[in-house]
């Protein structure tokens, strides 16, 4: 099991290929805010009702000096199906090897359905302009889970 990240660690830095097949690194956000979320799998029901959300929500959260970047294991093509099928404007990142979600403490072994499976555990974190934690949130809930943001950051 991966270690769990903290508030006041420094975030673990990553290059991504994006659903064009761009590279994008958290290093391209310093000085601006980011919301990293991790989810596990692109054109799911939870997974799309998360980005739909983070979606309807970007024009907010950016005004509020946030971006915002999505990671999961999909291969980039799968990426942007779900980018074009749903129309999301959020950026999305594909990590097929796991080892973002790793060093984020994003994979690992969870409970479905009262079964203890290992699978990507659905984590947001916000990071600071110098690259630090802000807020890690493990375990949470597809839905609801971007108001509660706002709500907690105070937007």
């Amino acid at each position: 099991m991966s270690e769990r990240l903290a508030p006041g660690a420094t975030a673990p830095d990553f290059t991504l290929a994006d659903a064009d097949g761009n590279e994008i690194s958290l290093a391209d956000h310093r000085g601006r805010k980011v919301i990293v979320y991790f989810y596990p799998s692109a054109l799911t029901p939870g997974c799309t009702k998360q980005a739909c959300d983070f979606t309807d929500n970007l024009g907010v959260l950016a005004g509020a000096g946030y971006d915002v970047l999505g990671i999961s294991p999909d291969k980039p093509e799968k990426l942007a199906k779900f980018r074009e099928k749903e129309n999301l404007k959020v950026t999305l990142l594909s990590d097929p090897s796991k080892g973002v979600l790793e060093s984020y403490g994003a994979f690992g072994e969870k409970m479905m359905y009262g079964k203890a499976v290992t699978g990507v555990i659905r984590s947001t974190f916000v990071v600071d302009e110098e690259g630090k934690i802000e807020r890690a949130f493990y375990n949470v809930r597809a839905t609801g889970h971007v108001a509660k943001i706002i709500k907690d950051l105070g937007i």
